[in-house]
Formats: C-alpha cells, structure tokens, sequence
C-alpha cells in the first residue's frame, strides 16, 4: 500500500519462491509491504515491512568531469577548468576532487581544499620548472567517482603570448561640436599588455572631459564636449615584453566655419555693379567651404537683398545697383555643418572709376608675304586701367565677317605677324585694346595688301645653248633662272647680234611671246655669225643676261634621216575588219626628210589619211576592209641619205567562199559533197564549215551541219525524188564568210547501171537465110525498166559483130543470112 493510504493492494496471487518483483510502482511515492503463507488448510498471518520505501533509481558514483582544461600557466601556478559529469550517479554533486603528479612520480596528490564545488582552480607554490599532470573526480552521497582524463604534462613557467588588438573604430571619425565620442576596443597578451593613449604622438591624460578606462580585456578612450581642438590622430598603444600593437583613427571635430576673414576689398565699382573680393575664414570648421552667401543693402534701407548663394569663389559681381547710392556688402561662409557669422563691408558709392580703352588709330600693314603681313599700331588712352591685352582682326575686302588673327594675347607689343593668310587675297585689319573693365571699340581698318611675296628680278636663264640651226634660222634652248624672286616668270626676251657689230638686236618683242625655255630665231642671213643671249622677265623686270658660250655660223646642218619606230609599225601588224589601221613613226634628219608610204611598192589607196609633223609621219585608214591588208613602207629622204621600213598588216575579217563545190554519191536518201577552203582565210584560221540545204521548191535553207573542220559531207535523210539545192560556207573567228552554191538542182534517186545479161539464150527455128532466137529477161534491169534488147551477129571466124535490131520482146528472128 502507499504511505499515505490504508487500503491494502495484492500484487500476486502465488508465489513459490521466497522473492518477488512487484511492477507497476510510481517513481518518488512511499510504499509498506506485507507477505503472508500459504498451505493446503489455509493462509497464514502477514509480515509487514518496518518502515517505508520510497521508489526511486538505484544511487551510484557520478560518471568521470568533462574537459578538463589548462587556462593560465604561470611558472607557479596552474589554472584549470572543467565541466561536470554527463550523470551525476543519480544524487546532486556534493564536490570536486582535483588531483595532480609530478612527472617521474607514481602517485597523484590531491590539491583541492574540503568541499569545493567550483569548477575552477588555481594550483599554486609549484616550483618553477616542475612539469606535472592533473585529473578531477566528482563526489556524491554515494562516493567518489571516476576520474577525468589526464591533461598534457604541464610545465611551471610563464606564459608569452604577443599582444592583440581588435578595435571597434574605423580610421576616421567625424564628430560635431558638443557631442562626445568615444574609442573602445579588446586586446589581450600574455603577460598583461600596457595600454597607452597618444592624440598627435603626445600621450594623452585624464581630465575633466578625457576618460581612460582599461580593464584585463577591454581599452576605451571617451572625450565629453568635443571641441575643434580634439580634431587630431589618435593612437593607442598595446605592448608587453613579446612586443607591441598600433590602432590609429583621425579625428575630425567639425563645426560650421568662422567668418571670411576681411576686409572686404572693392576691385571694381561702376554705376550699376561693383566687384568685390574676400579672403577665406581663418577655420573652415573641418569641412571644406561648399559656398559663400552675398547679400547687399542699400544705406538708406534696413533691408539685406540677397546677391548670391552657390559661388566658392572669393570674389563676387555685385549687379543691379543704382547710380549715386551707397552700399555694404555682407558675406557668409557655408559648409556641411552650418553658416558661419558674416563679415561685412565698409559703404560704398556706385559711381564709374574707369571704362575700356579708345580705339586705336588706323593700323600700318607692311613686310607683307603670300602668307602673312605684319600690323603695326599706336597705344590708344587706356581708360583708366592698364592695357591687357590687343586684339587684331583680318577681313578679306569683299567678305563682311572680321576674324580674330589669334586667340593668343598681344601684350605689351604695339605690332603683330598675322599668319595663315591665303596667297592672292585681298585683305584688311583692324586692332582693339583691353583692360579689366574690357574691350575698346575698333581701329578704323587699315589700307587694303594683297597676300603675296614681294617680288625682285629674277636670275639670269641657266645653260642657254644652241640646238639646232638651218641656213635661216637657230633653235635655242635653256633652264629657267635659279631664283624667280618671288614672282611667276612671265617669259623669256631673246636677243642676238651679228660678229662685229655692237648692237643686239631683239628676236622677240615681248616676254610673254616666248613663255618656253627654248626659241627659234629666225630671219638670220645664211653664212653670217651671230652672238645670242637671253633674258628672263618677271613682274618686277628683266634679269641680267645669260649668253650663249661660242658664236654660231648659220648653216644647213646635214643628219641622215632616222626613223623611231612606235609599236603599231611592228615586223607586223594585225587589224580586225572596221577597225581603224594607224602606222606611226617618229622621223629626225637635218633638213627634215622627204615622207613617202607605199603599198606593195604602189601608192597607198586614196582612203588612207597621211599626215607629216616635224618630228614624225602617221598613215591611218577606217573602217578597214581585208584588202586593206598587204606590205606597207615609209620611207625618209634628206640630202644625207634615206631609209626604209615596212610592216605587214594583216585585217582580220570573215574568210572568203568555199571553192570548187561537188556533189557526188547520189543516192535516193543521200549524196556526198565536196568542196576546198577559200582563197582567203580572212587572216584568222578556218574554225568550222556551214553546210546547208534547199528543197527547190521551198524558200527555207535548213543547216545539215555547222560544227564540221572537214571539207566534206554526207547529205542524209534525203526525201527520195526530191530536188535539192546545196551550199557551203567557211567561219573563223571574226565570223561566216559568203556561201558558195551548186550550180543545178541535185535530184535524190539512186544511179542507173547497164542491165545484167539476157538468160538461157537459144535457137528454136532454123532456116537457109534466117534464124529464130528466144531468151529469157537478165536477173537485174540495171535499176531502170528495160526499154529493149540489142541483137547481133557474127560471122564464124570474123572479129566484129554487126548489129541486127533492137527488139521489145524476148525474141527475134534475124534475117539476111
């Protein structure tokens, strides 16, 4: 039964044996049992157990401590730590025994003080060096249990571990005016690392705003009221005996900017703007200026206008300002974080103190080139402001657009080499001055120059020299002057003087009658010797002479002829039909030859075009035809002799008839033609033969065979009886030639033969002057019907036979015997 009931429960109803196992008990009740015998007559009295059982697992020792740890040596002491058993034995831990043994020792020693429930201890007073090995158990009601693992031999010595430094800040750190920041991270070292703290590499203490805190683990720099002057590189130090650690980050304690710094300077003051400059604030407040604020305020009124807001310059155009009234000017720094307080300006009047220069007076243009000119001009009044700069302008004269010469500036010079003129272009120029204020009005424009190099007299011709001569006349020839002084030669004067006398005669009369660098002068008296020389002439005038070296004697010069072939006069030449045939040659001879062309020794046909020059002969004939092919010649004759030269033309055209056409064979179906090439082959193989046939009675030829490079042909498929006329043409390859034809009509019908024998001839009657004859008809009639048989006679013994009769049928008496 349970503790706390009175009612009796049976567990079962017999049992033999003097033990029993009673199921079904409900964990943490308290329960009484009672056992009672049994025989055959009856039960006995109970037994009752003494005192309740409380139902619970059977007690053990707890299971061995888990991890074990070494956490801190030190070279007389050893901390360790673990964790407790999977199972405590089924009754709560009531302490920890941790035992240890010096290496080379058999036994451990326990080292922990009564009752230690800690899972944390510190060995101490072990001596330096000692090296030594730790377990733990754990104790419960029941006992002591197993012990833990061993740890790795420990030996007693100072730990060195080098610093660490995680910190929890970036390299820089921007901070407002008035708010606090503050630096933190966690380091670690064995042995305990010295913190240190250093703003711009000094070291850094506690104050009333700076506070230090370090703890084993941690390091923290905070800074209350931050003010511009914490703005710096902070830096702290971790560092023991196995070395050190750095972490840095740039403080920047921002603020908005002090005020510009003054005084407000006015560069520039005009009746309705001013020009104001300023010097940037002393502190930018850690931010740089995004912009400055200008505001302007007529004296008279309380009123600030605002100017503007987005200019970083430190300088400003005032605008819109009445003439006479006096102004101040107030101006703001701004950056990221705020505005700063104004700087404002002494009062100023708005009146005019300078204007832009005059113009300049009208510019001189002079050492003028095809490509540029030089501008010359005086200083105008400067306005008030000094001259900065000049602007030159160029204008051709008919166009209406001024250009700037340069976007360079002209200072402090009063002339300028305008380049990049276009040579023969009319042009002008003009200049203006510049000050601070700005540009002045226009020069009056200069006198109109042309782009183009000043000219000078050229040299004298180089080389002249005589060339040729006749009885009459001397051809000069000479290179032109080596400088043309800048201007284009017009031409050469040519001048000569006869042995003896002292006066030059001139050959031409103007310069421009001789453009070329060679001259015939004529007109000259046959025996005589003359002196030449020549001028060269330019705008600017006549050079200096050049003279021919000797004097020369005017007469004939002999030179056989010579002909220069050109390549149409080679040994031959070849002309398609309607083409146009040309035979050139260039011909030289002192006098110039007599020009003869011949045709197979005869005159050329009148069709043929001759032409002679001075220096060559050419023969042209259209629209060629085959005759005009044959052996052509040019002849050249001088009193020095003469020379011949001949070339076959060959015109390529159609070939000529065939000749002698024949038809042979006849057969009903078919006939054999011939025939023989033409006599003329048109210059051009004979490629193939037409052969083409004519019903008489139809007026279409029919083509029986174009391709064929034979002169023969067998006529087929002929419609027997049919009359048939034929002809035959030849091709090359400039095309068919005319055809030749037959003379008759060829009827298709197979030949006649004479017919065969008669057969089986015999006498069947017999008289003194007569006989009678039969026999029978031949076996073949010869392909035409038999039209009758022929009988002779013969005398025995004579050698002719006399003819009787011809007779229709097949038999005959003869007669006259």
């Amino acid at each position: 039964r349970e503790s706390d009931h009175r009612a009796w429960t049976p567990v079962t109803y017999t049992v033999t044996r003097q033990n029993a196992t009673i199921q079904g008990l409900i964990q943490g009740k308290a329960y009484f049992f009672r056992i009672a015998a049994e025989n055959i007559i009856g039960m006995g009295p109970f037994t009752e157990t003494t005192k309740e059982i409380l139902i619970r697992d059977p007690i053990t020792v707890p299971d061995r401590p888990e991890d074990l740890e070494v956490k801190a040596v030190t070279k007389n002491s050893v901390t360790l730590t673990w964790n407790p058993p999977k199972y405590n034995g089924g009754s709560d831990i009531t302490m920890y025994v941790l035992e240890s043994r010096l290496i080379g020792k058999d036994k451990f020693h326990k080292v922990t003080k009564e009752k230690m429930l800690d899972r944390k201890f510190t060995v101490e007073g072990l001596k330096e060096g000692d090296t030594y090995e730790y377990r733990v158990s754990a104790c419960n009601i029941v006992g002591q249990g197993k012990p833990s693992f061993c740890t790795k031999p420990i030996t007693c010595k100072d730990e060195l571990a080098p610093p660490t430094l995680d910190l929890d800040f970036r390299d820089k750190l921007i901070v407002r005016v008035g708010e606090a920041f503050s630096l933190t991270g966690r380091y670690s070292g064995k042995p305990a690392p010295k913190v240190t703290w250093l703003k711009d590499d000094i070291v850094l203490k506690e104050d009333d705003r700076i506070k230090i805190k370090t703890t084993p683990t941690t390091l923290c720099l905070g800074i209350l009221k931050s003010v511009r002057e914490d703005t710096g590189k902070y830096c702290v130090t971790v560092e023991n005996s196995t070395g050190s650690r750095k972490g840095f980050c740039q403080v920047n304690v921002v603020d908005r900017p002090s005020p510009p710094v003054g005084p407000v300077i006015f560069d520039e003051v005009f009746k309705d703007h001013m020009v104001v400059s300023w010097k940037p604030p002393l502190d930018d407040g850690g931010s740089e200026i995004t912009n400055y604020i200008i505001e302007k305020k007529d004296t008279h009124k309380d009123l600030w206008m605002p100017v503007t807001s987005s200019t970083v310059k430190t300088t400003c155009k005032i605008p819109k300002l009445l003439e006479g009234r006096e102004y101040q000017i107030r101006i703001y720094a701004e950056n990221l974080y705020g505005i700063s307080d104004p700087l404002i300006s002494d009062e100023m009047k708005a009146k005019d103190r300078f204007r832009v220069p005059d113009a300049p007076e009208q510019p001189i243009v002079k050492d003028v080139t095809k490509d540029s000119a030089v501008v010359v001009w005086n200083k105008p009044y400067d306005g008030g402001k000094p001259i900065t700069n000049y602007i030159v302008e160029k204008k051709e004269t008919m166009a209406t657009r001024w250009v700037k010469a340069t976007k360079d500036p002209i200072f402090p010079g009063t002339k300028f080499k305008v380049p990049d003129l276009l040579e023969g272009c009319q042009y002008e120029f003009r200049v203006s001055a510049e000050n601070e204020i700005g540009v002045g009005d226009p020069s009056p424009p200069s006198k109109p120059i042309f782009a183009r190099d000043p000219i000078a007299k050229p040299s004298p011709p180089v080389n002249p020299e005589v060339v040729d001569k006749t009885k009459n006349s001397v051809d000069l020839s000479w290179q032109p002057p080596r400088h043309d002084g800048n201007g284009k030669i017009i031409g050469y004067l040519i001048e000569y003087q006869k042995v003896g006398d002292e006066e030059w005669k001139q050959a031409n009369l103007t310069a421009d009658s001789c453009p070329e660098t060679n001259y015939k002068v004529t007109g000259l008296t046959e025996g005589l010797t003359y002196k030449f020389r020549v001028k060269a002439v330019n705008a600017a005038g006549e050079s200096d002479p050049a003279h021919v070296p000797d004097p020369v004697e005017v007469k004939d010069r002999l030179e056989p002829p010579e002909l220069i072939l050109d390549a149409n006069m080679a040994r031959e030449q070849h002309v398609k039909a309607g083409d146009t045939l040309r035979l050139s040659a260039v011909i030289k001879g002192v006098p110039f030859p007599k020009v003869t062309w011949k045709k197979e020794d005869r005159e050329v046909s009148p069709k043929a075009d001759i032409e002679v020059t001075g220096v060559g002969s050419k023969l042209e004939i259209r629209n060629t035809v085959h005759e005009d092919g044959g052996m052509y010649s040019l002849t050249v004759e001088n009193p020095a002799g003469s020379k011949t030269v001949s070339v076959k033309v060959v015109v390529l055209d159609k070939p000529g008839p065939p000749r002698n056409l024949n038809v042979s064979d006849v057969r009903s179906d078919s006939c054999y033609l011939t025939w023989m090439e033409p006599e003329d082959d048109g210059g051009s193989v004979i490629t193939n033969y037409v052969v083409e046939r004519k019903d008489v009675a139809s007026a279409q030829w029919v083509a029986i065979s174009s391709s064929s490079k034979k002169r023969s042909h067998m006529a087929k498929y002929l419609m027997e009886g049919t009359q048939y006329l034929f002809r035959v043409a030849a091709e090359n390859q400039y095309g068919r030639g005319p055809y030749v034809e037959t003379l008759k009509p060829i009827k298709a019908i197979d030949p006649l033969h004479p017919p065969g024998p008669p057969k089986n001839l015999h006498h069947v009657d017999v008289d003194k002057t007569e006989v009678s004859l039969v026999w029978n008809r031949p076996d073949r009639d010869g392909g035409a019907e038999i039209t009758g048989y022929l009988v002779e006679y013969q005398e025995d013994g004579a050698d002719e036979w006399t003819k009787f009769q011809t007779v229709p049928m097949l038999d005959c008496v003869v007669t006259g015997l």
